[in-house]
């Protein structure tokens, strides 16, 4: 099939869509709907079978849908319509909800229905972004594959949308407004917590902190304190924990109520008015767990954004690891498996060329880590997407896995950088210097199944991410009690020396390094405003030129998620 994909951004749901749409064989373009004409010309030049909106914020131009068969995806069951579904179905508590393939018509969300899926929401309260890049990605994914499939098909007519239909449970809900995501410091944290990740990773929670009007993100139910409601009883990594109605909350981000002013680490975006809060344990994003055999470093940075701070605390968390007398160290990335440098982080310093250096050294640290190990074998878990340096930083390891529905982004170019974490060394060992050349100058997603057949990555296992978790646990076991453990510990030890002797790691890193401190301080590829366009999540005027450029298809032009770091 000849599909147009057409987007209001290639975030990692289109890029889900995309890469399955092509490893299926089909011929496919991506065009951003940055206005009316730009759809409709997109869609002439494309001639395609079939428009499919896998996420769309803007109204299909009439001319286009009345000219082109067009898709859209929504998040919402059945019947379910209005800009704000996943909002309401977290705040509402919905034991159920699913995603639907309808046809545009001139009533946004009324048209018939081309497939739906459904799935049983998390009883504890979802952020808002998991759920979009977890079960709403899955069933998308699932139904983008079977409208390409029905569009083929010659019999296939949608089903119009009946609200006499047992099959149609949902309804019309209005936009969230302003007042709908406010709430006090008094009332239960389970709805607190409720109220704010329906609303994460945007617009967020709206409430008063320290006297001060903010966005809050990230909420973790914390102990059962008695304080006064609002006020912040202590803070720990970043994250500050505050009293509510019966007992506390942490609150890892939240973004001041100013112009300008960018999500941040609570405890950061705060600063002076929280700096007397006492550390309290309670609250990591950092863990370590063993058996007798394997030791696993959990790390789960919020939106897999990586500050100066947290690389250096996952550093030392991976030399204590290293020290140990287990013989295999699982890596574990959390919802997000890192995206490089925390950019949110970098943008709001007095001094953001600065920050940029000493996290970018930081983050060559934890990737130092994971290569130079020699006392254990190390294994990579990969859950979820990874962009940038991140992709890099788990390429050191011995074996790399992958869950299936992640997508890898394993290039810098986008963000106007040449890169580091050491992938002038890891990426060319795994799929070659063409491939590596190509990866990071295509400036394109890679799927799990592809990064296994390139070697990016060495295994593919699918299930929840949990169970994923679980089966990774239990391949480095084996991997642990192997008759043969021995031997891959000495070959990797004798790698390394070879390698270290041909060129040493300190030579890749100062190499890396002096490419981007061009990049940095003198600013010769756009870094600064690619990095303010992605932080303040400015509207692109065009479809990006590395995308334009990708033509498959009668001159049609080819084409991140909520995020603080770079994709």
């Amino acid at each position: 099939m000849r599909i147009l994909l057409l987007c209001s951004s290639f975030n990692g749901l289109t890029q889900r869509c995309w890469l399955e749409l092509r490893r299926a064989g089909h011929e496919v373009s991506i065009e951003l709907a940055v206005s009316e004409q730009a759809m409709v010309e997109a869609a002439e030049l494309a001639k395609p079978d079939v428009v499919i909106c896998p996420f769309l914020k803007e109204r299909v131009p009439e001319r286009l849908w009345r000219a082109h068969r067009t898709v859209i995806v929504h998040p919402g069951p059945p019947g379910d319509r209005g800009p704000s579904s996943l909002d309401w179905a977290i705040l509402e508590a919905e034991p159920e909800w699913g995603v639907t393939a309808l046809q545009a018509v001139e009533e946004m969300d009324a048209g018939p229905i081309w497939g739906y899926r459904t799935f049983a929401m998390p009883p504890e309260a979802p952020r808002k972004s998991a759920l979009y890049n977890g079960p709403v990605a899955d069933a998308a994914v699932e139904l983008v594959a079977e409208v390409a499939a029905k569009a083929g098909d010659a019999s296939f007519v949608p089903v119009p949308l009946d609200y006499r239909s047992p099959d149609v449970r949902g309804r019309l809900r209005r936009a969230m407004r302003h007042a709908d995501r406010e709430f006090s410091w008094e009332e239960p944290t389970e709805d607190i917590v409720r109220r704010v990740r329906a609303a994460d990773g945007s617009p967020g929670g709206r409430a008063q902190l320290c006297e001060m009007p903010v966005r809050v993100f990230d909420v973790y139910r914390g102990p059962d304190l008695a304080g006064r409601p609002g006020e912040v009883a202590a803070r720990r990594e970043g994250a500050v924990l505050v009293h509510t109605g019966d007992g506390s909350v942490w609150v890892g981000h939240v973004r001041l109520e100013q112009e300008g002013a960018v999500k941040l680490p609570a405890a950061s975006a705060l600063g002076d008015l929280v700096a007397g809060a006492p550390e309290r344990p309670g609250y990591s994003e950092i863990t370590y767990d063993r058996s007798d055999g394997v030791g696993v470093v959990s790390f789960d940075f919020y939106n897999g954004a990586m500050s100066t701070d947290q690389c250096r605390r996952l550093a030392s968390a991976l030399r204590y690891a290293v020290a140990q007398d287990t013989r295999v160290l699982v890596v574990r990335g959390g919802e997000a498996f890192s995206n490089g440098i925390h950019l949110n982080v970098i943008e709001a310093a007095r001094q953001p060329e600065l920050e940029a250096w000493m996290n970018i050294n930081a983050i060559n640290a934890v990737c130092r880590e994971i290569v130079r190990c020699s006392s254990q074998l190390v294994v990579t878990s990969i859950g979820g997407n990874a962009g940038a340096g991140g992709v890099m930083m788990g390429l050191g390891a011995d074996r790399v896995i992958i869950r299936d529905s992640v997508v890898l982004n394993p290039h810098y170019r986008t963000m106007g950088l040449f890169g580091s974490e050491l992938w002038t060394y890891v990426l060319p060992r795994r799929v070659g210097a063409e491939t590596a050349r190509r990866l990071t100058r295509q400036a394109l997603p890679i799927g799990a199944a592809d990064a296994v057949e390139i070697g990016l990555a060495d295994r593919m296992l699918g299930g929840s991410r949990l169970d994923f978790e679980r089966r990774v646990l239990e391949y480095a076991e084996r991997l642990a009690a192997d008759a043969g453990y021995e031997r891959l510990l000495a070959g990797r030890r004798q790698v390394r020396e070879v390698d270290e002797r041909r060129k040493p790691l300190d030579a890749y890193r100062a190499e890396e390094l002096a490419e981007m401190s061009r990049d940095m301080f003198e600013d010769r590829n756009g870094f600064r405003q690619a990095r303010r366009a992605f932080v303040h999540k400015m509207r692109a005027e065009a479809t990006p030129e590395h995308l334009a450029g990708h033509r498959e298809m009668s001159g049609a032009s080819m084409a991140g998620d909520d995020g603080e770091s770079h994709m």
